[in-house]
């Protein structure tokens, strides 16, 4: 994780059923570091879990940022804490922001969005709409009370598609994309299955065209269950991964401190540089080019093709 400075709840607003909007700034009302559409933060909690968030407000404000909060009543207790217990005038960590799911130049875009997948597409769009690009947004929820934000969407008029799963069923992803569109970037997030059904949507499109970003980890099996050993390049150690243990954990033991967040191979704090070896990407990050090329791994989930890895640490 990068450097955590404290910030503080000025504002909490409900924008959907079960979502909440907050609004964070430093207390001394300074200013905070720029970010880009697409970006997170880490959100350090009082009680020390830590969890990632869209930034989903106006990345030209330099004085808050904005996130948006859905209830899991199945999740880990991050989003529990803060709707039962953060208010505003409370404190927190928060580190970033940092950035996996760029908004690349383009003419033309499809933003498809699942449920609270909608926050890291609300910047995307004004910028889009900000540069003059045609652009249209697909978004999905369970009931059209638990889509958050659409009192904004409302102001982009019949450029938005909304489709309450219990009023229109589920996304028509073959109609919207089911016929390649060269020159159009498709921007997606929101539930696995949906992920999914998009990719496989879009498998005949133009490589590139799709850019997906995941809020639970893809699961996927290692290419092979053998130990393999790492060398760790600045600080001369060698250490054995067996099966039983994460890169990330055989590297700590070994006294080197790599800054890591999610462990589930999402949110990119743990990225590490791959001098030598064939890294065994697990992560739901890397794009297919990145992956291919092997220049980079998340140490918390990915693995090792070969025998050997020499990583820069």
């Amino acid at each position: 994780m990068s450097q955590v400075v404290t910030l503080e709840v000025t504002a909490r607003e409900e924008r959907a059923e079960g979502v909440l909007a907050l609004t964070l700034s430093r207390p001394d009302g300074g200013r905070l570091p720029d970010w880009t559409p697409g970006a997170h933060i880490d959100l350090v909690l009082p009680n020390g879990l830590t969890r990632q968030y869209s930034l989903c407000g106006d990345r030209w404000d330099a004085h808050s940022y904005r996130i948006g909060v859905l209830r899991e009543p199945a999740g880990r207790g991050g989003s529990a804490y803060v709707h039962d217990r953060l208010r505003p005038g409370d404190r927190v960590g928060v580190g970033g922001p940092s950035n996996n799911f760029p908004l690349v130049p383009s003419g033309r875009y499809l933003f498809v969005a699942g449920g609270i997948g909608i926050t890291p597409l609300l910047p995307m769009i004004h910028q889009a709409d900000l540069l003059g690009a045609d652009w249209t947004l697909l978004y999905g929820g369970r009931r059209r009370a638990s889509m958050a934000f659409t009192d904004e969407l409302a102001g982009y008029g019949d450029r938005v598609h909304l489709v309450p799963e219990d009023e229109h069923g589920l996304l028509d992803l073959a109609s919207w994309l089911g016929t390649p569109r060269p020159g159009t970037k498709v921007y997606c997030c929101g539930p696995a299955p949906l992920l999914a059904a998009v990719e496989s949507a879009c498998r005949a499109w133009p490589p590139f065209s799709l850019h997906v970003e995941r809020f639970t980890a893809r699961e996927q099996a290692p290419v092979r269950d053998e130990p393999f050993e790492v060398e760790l390049r600045r600080t001369g150690a060698t250490v054995t991964v067996t099966p039983g243990i994460s890169v990330l954990e055989a590297v700590r033991g070994a006294g080197v401190d790599v800054l890591s967040s999610c462990r589930q191979g999402t949110c990119g704090t743990c990225e590490t540089g791959v001098l030598a070896g064939v890294p065994d990407h697990r992560d739901s990050i890397l794009a297919d080019h990145e992956r291919a090329a092997g220049e980079v791994m998340f140490v918390c989930v990915s693995r090792a093709c070969t025998d050997r890895l020499v990583l820069d640490l």
